[in-house]
């Protein structure tokens, strides 16, 4: 029995193909074709809704299980850089765990050290180009 992780996998992989984006292109065609056909019936027009509906309802999962999945890869990626670098903060390892006001907290904090990371960079590039244009 496949895995469902399997199959949203390749699911994934094969709903992202140039060729399917045409197929589903050609399938509208073909409805809109065969509308006159039909008289643009309510039964013309509710295989398209449920067909669409369907794909859509599949979709949902697909998507979800495809950007969880990648979400989590990341996640792991970043904390083997976090935990090899001596400078790192290991307490950062799990932030993903802690509830939005606290994240917030380490975000400020964050964004306060960038900041003035940027005005040192600032300062410095100042003073270069002061003595560049004093050697001349």
């Amino acid at each position: 029995m496949i895995k469902y992780t399997q199959f949203t996998k390749k699911f994934s992989q094969i709903a992202g193909k140039s060729i399917t984006f045409i197929l589903a292109i050609a399938f509208i065609a073909v409805w809109l074709l065969t509308g006159p056909l039909f008289h643009f019936s309510d039964t013309w027009q509710l295989v398209i809704n449920t067909a669409t509906t369907i794909i859509t309802f599949i979709m949902v999962f697909v998507i979800q299980n495809t950007q969880n999945r990648d979400t989590e890869a990341i996640q792991v990626k970043l904390d083997e850089l976090i935990n090899v670098t001596k400078k790192a903060k290991n307490s950062l390892l799990d932030i993903e765990d802690l509830d939005d006001e606290e994240i917030n907290i380490l975000k400020e904090k964050y964004v306060k050290i960038a900041k003035s990371a940027i005005e040192k960079q600032t300062l410095r590039n100042n003073k270069k180009t002061k003595n560049a244009i004093n050697q001349k």
